[in-house]
């Protein structure tokens, strides 16, 4: 598995109802606009193959005029079924909860699309995902700016942030920053589970969630940064 070294979002925290922004730390583009796109998924789940397959087809830039910044972010709530996935967290689930919270559901599921924090759907309606896709494109972003330092003995990345100034937000809102590392593909033979025998294909899975400080109103963030990989990690793919 390769990992994508650094994959950067900025996001607003759930309490702000403003903003959300994402970059990549290599690959990103002037000429597009950033939309953030986090799938809540797992592979206990049988509904959520398609997802996974439609989220890799966005990682792949297939949305005209957007930089697709793309998290797939595996839920634990479907291991008690049979098979465990690997890359399942509780902590996505606590995060997919508060934006349950935040939309006003009444519960979680999977697949769930989240784009740039402000709509949610069905991780496998394209029709939806339009719609989110559009509305982001139009939306202000939040310029990031991420350079490499150095990855050291220890596996640990160091990398320089700078953001630009937050505005929209009382005085009272902030923007939680997090950096994300996260596996550029990853598989899986499923032997147990709704899923059993199909072997599973997903991209950019997040392996990591760190909160590293936050914008308020008016305000930008400059700061070095310090990731440590997950053992096993390459860091020059």
């Amino acid at each position: 598995m390769k990992i994508l070294i650094l994959s950067l979002v900025a996001v607003i925290s759930i309490a702000a109802l403003a903003l959300t922004q994402g970059s990549r730390a290599i690959q990103g583009s002037e000429a597009r606009t950033p939309v953030l796109v986090e799938l809540f998924t797992s592979e206990g789940c049988s509904s959520c193959p398609p997802a996974d397959r439609f989220l890799m087809t966005l990682d792949g830039q297939s949305v005209p005029g957007a930089e697709m910044i793309v998290l797939s972010e595996h839920v634990d709530y479907w291991n008690h079924i049979g098979w465990k996935d690997p890359y399942s967290s509780h902590f996505y689930s606590e995060r997919q909860s508060a934006y349950a919270r935040r939309f006003g559901l009444g519960d979680v599921y999977t697949p769930q699309m989240v784009v740039d924090g402000t709509s949610q759907f069905v991780g496998s309606d394209f029709g939806l995902a339009d719609k989110a896709f559009a509305k982001a494109l139009g939306s202000p972003k939040i310029p990031i700016h991420l350079s490499l330092i150095s990855v050291d003995a220890s596996n640990s990345v160091h990398a320089h942030l700078e953001t630009g100034s937050l505005q929209g937000l009382s005085a009272a809102g902030q923007a939680d920053v997090y950096v994300a590392i996260a596996l550029n593909r990853a598989e899986s033979q499923v032997s147990a589970g709704e899923n059993a025998g199909h072997k599973l294909a997903h991209a950019s899975v997040v392996r990591s969630l760190t909160r590293i400080g936050a914008l308020k109103p008016g305000q930008g963030l400059a700061q070095e940064i310090s990731v440590k990989l997950e053992p096993g990690s390459d860091s020059r793919n």
